[in-house]
C-alpha cells in the first residue's frame, strides 16, 4: 500500500488519440476552430446581455452564465488537448489532472442544472407571462443559479477525491484525451462498486432529476401552446422555447449516454468522439443556436454592426 500511496503523485500519460496518429493533425485543426468559435461566441453573447439594456432580462441573465460556463469548460480542457494533439508529450502532471477532473466535473454539473433552471424561466415566460417579472425577479434568478453552482461543487468535492484515490497499481497511462471520471475508474486495480455505484446515484441526481423537471416544464408549455388559438401567438412562443430545447437535447443526449452505464461497458473509442462533441462542438454552437431563434439578440448584433450608439444605451 505504501508504494501504491506514493504512485497516487505520478504524472499521468494521456493517450488521447495517439492510436490514431494521421488524425490528430486534422483533429487539432478541427478542435482549434471550434475552440476560437467558442471564445468568440461565447464572449459575445456575455458582453451584449450585461452591456444592452434591452438584454437585461432573466432569460439573458441565465443565457450569460451558460456562455461564462462554456467558455470555463472549454477552456479546462482545449489547451491540454491542442498540446497532446501537436507534439509527441502526451502527459500532465497530476495536479494538473486533478484540477481538470474537479473543474470539468464543477462546471459539468453546473450546467446540468442551470439548464433545467432556464427550462423553468421559459415555462414562467410562457404559461404565466403576466407574472414574469414578478416571479422571475432579480433576488430569484441569482438565487437559483447559486443553487446551480452549489449543486456542481458539491458533485466534485465529493467524486474527485473518491475517484482520485482508487488504487491504480502503478498504471498512469490514462485512455482518454482528458482527465475524465469513468477513464479514471477503468484504471484502477481495486474493486470500484462502490464508487460506481455513488456515481451512478449523483449521476441521477444530477442529470435525471434536472432532465425529469425540463420534461414537466416543456410538457407543461406545450399544453398551454395548444390552447393558444393564434397561429402567429404559437409560433412566436414556441420560438422562445425551441433554441432551449435544441440546447438540451445535444447536451443530455450525449451526457446521459456516457455516465448513466457500468466503467467496465464503458468503450473508450465512442467516449472520446462523444466527449469531443459535447465539450468542444457544444459550447460552439450553443451561441449560434440562441443567436439565430432569438430576435432580440439578432436586432442588437444588428444595431451594433450598423455603429447605432443606442445599442449600448441603459
Amino acid at each position: 500500500m505504501g508504494n501504491d500511496s506514493n504512485s497516487y503523485q505520478q504524472a499521468f500519460i494521456l493517450l488521447g488519440f495517439s492510436d490514431h496518429p494521421r488524425l490528430e493533425i486534422i483533429l487539432f485543426a478541427f478542435v482549434l476552430v471550434f475552440y476560437i468559435l467558442t471564445l468568440v461566441g461565447n464572449t459575445a453573447i456575455i458582453l451584449l446581455s450585461i452591456m444592452d439594456a434591452r438584454l437585461h432580462m432573466p432569460m439573458y441573465f441565465f443565457l450569460g452564465n451558460l456562455s461564462f460556463l462554456d467558455l470555463c469548460f472549454t477552456t479546462s480542457i482545449v489547451p491540454q488537448l491542442l498540446w497532446n494533439l501537436w507534439g509527441p508529450e502526451k502527459i500532465i502532471s497530476y495536479h494538473g489532472c486533478v484540477a481538470q477532473l474537479f473543474i470539468y466535473m464543477v462546471l459539468g454539473s453546473t450546467e446540468c442544472v442551470l439548464l433545467a433552471v432556464m427550462s423553468y424561466d421559459r415555462y414562467v415566460a410562457v404559461c404565466q407571462p403576466l407574472y414574469y417579472t414578478v416571479v422571475m425577479h432579480p433576488r430569484l434568478c441569482l438565487q437559483l443559479v447559486t443553487v446551480s453552482w452549489f449543486c456542481g461543487f458539491l458533485n466534485s468535492f465529493v467524486m474527485c477525491p473518491q475517484t482520485m484515490q482508487l488504487s491504480r497499481c502503478g498504471r498512469n497511462t490514462v485512455d482518454h484525451f482528458l482527465c475524465e471520471m469513468p477513464a479514471l475508474i477503468a484504471m484502477s486495480c481495486e474493486d470500484t462498486m462502490f464508487v460506481e455505484a455513488f456515481a451512478f446515484a449523483l449521476g441521477v441526481a444530477l442529470l435525471l432529476v434536472p432532465l425529469s423537471l425540463i420534461l414537466i416544464s416543456y410538457g407543461m408549455i406545450v399544453a398551454t401552446l395548444l390552447r393558444i388559438k393564434s397561429a402567429t401567438g404559437r409560433k412566436k412562443a414556441f420560438n422562445t422555447c425551441s433554441s432551449h430545447l435544441t440546447v438540451v437535447s445535444l447536451f443530455y443526449g450525449t451526457i446521459i449516454y456516457m455516465y448513466l452505464q457500468p466503467a467496465n461497458s464503458y468503450s473508450q473509442d465512442q467516449g472520446k468522439f462523444l466527449t469531443l462533441f459535447y465539450t468542444i462542438v457544444s459550447p460552439s454552437i450553443n451561441p449560434l443556436i440562441y443567436t439565430l431563434r432569438n430576435k432580440d439578440v439578432k436586432g442588437v448584433i444588428k444595431r451594433l454592426l450598423r455603429g447605432e450608439k443606442g445599442a449600448w444605451e441603459a
